[in-house]
């Protein structure tokens, strides 16, 4: 389930950039869920 959530972020955080949708709380979202995911695979 936390993999499909980091994809669904990504596609959000990609869609950020081409049509500005989102703004900052996507870019903050994908940095927690990216943390979690390092954190996660190290444990």
């Amino acid at each position: 389930m936390l993999e499909t959530l980091i994809v669904v972020l990504i596609v959000l955080w990609l869609l950020g950039f081409s049509f500005h949708v989102g703004g900052s709380l996507i870019h903050t979202l994908l940095v927690i869920a990216l943390i979690v995911f390092i954190v996660r695979m190290l444990s």
